[in-house]
């Protein structure tokens, strides 16, 4: 039985306001919310799931207040942990990182998860999610990093240039059969 999930990442999402899990949408990010709504009610959404991060959490609100539906959040779909909660890291030595991931899976800042570590939390959500709504159409909030590793686990071809060429918001669907992936239809831009 085919299942689909619409995997979607959050839309733009200001790096000054709020912390990590806080952090809300700017007035573009707001705007491409009611787009992202739009392709969702389209495609008919059975259920909505999303990371517990607002930014990712108000990306597919929408969409489960269209449908009447609660958004479901699993804390295992958050963003990748990329160092110790109290350390600051600048965009730069950010995305050094999270190049370095990809180059060794087991890589990680102190205090941080590697991408290994991300992929293998995310992943198990994931199952757990097929198993339980096989045959739905699922909608879920995610984040570029964490969609990237989760589509890596079916195809290596998904690494860090998939990442880099990611849009804020991007809509992805992938349609399984059981928990084989078939295909990844790109929806968004």
């Amino acid at each position: 039985m085919m299942t689909i999930i619409y995997m979607v990442r959050h839309a733009e999402s200001p790096y000054d306001e709020g912390n990590e899990r806080t952090r809300g949408l700017t007035e573009k990010g707001k705007s491409d919310v009611e787009k992202v709504t739009q392709v969702l009610i389209d495609e008919g959404v059975d259920v909505v799931i999303s990371s517990p991060y607002t930014r990712a959490v108000r990306t597919v609100e929408g969409t489960a207040q269209h449908f009447h539906l609660e958004v479901a959040t699993f804390e295992d779909l958050r963003e990748r942990d990329f160092a110790a909660e109290d350390d600051v890291i600048d965009r730069g030595k950010l995305m050094s990182n999270i190049r370095e991931n990809f180059n060794d899976s087991e890589y990680a800042l102190y205090g941080g998860e590697s991408n290994a570590e991300c992929q293998r939390r995310a992943i198990a959500v994931l199952k757990s999610i097929v198993q339980e709504h096989t045959g739905r159409k699922i909608a879920i909030g995610t984040h570029g990093l964490v969609m990237t590793l989760m589509l890596s686990y079916f195809d290596s071809s998904y690494g860090f240039p998939f990442l880099e060429q990611l849009n804020k918001p991007d809509i992805y669907k992938l349609h399984f059969e059981d928990f084989e992936l078939i295909e990844v239809v790109k929806l968004w831009g």
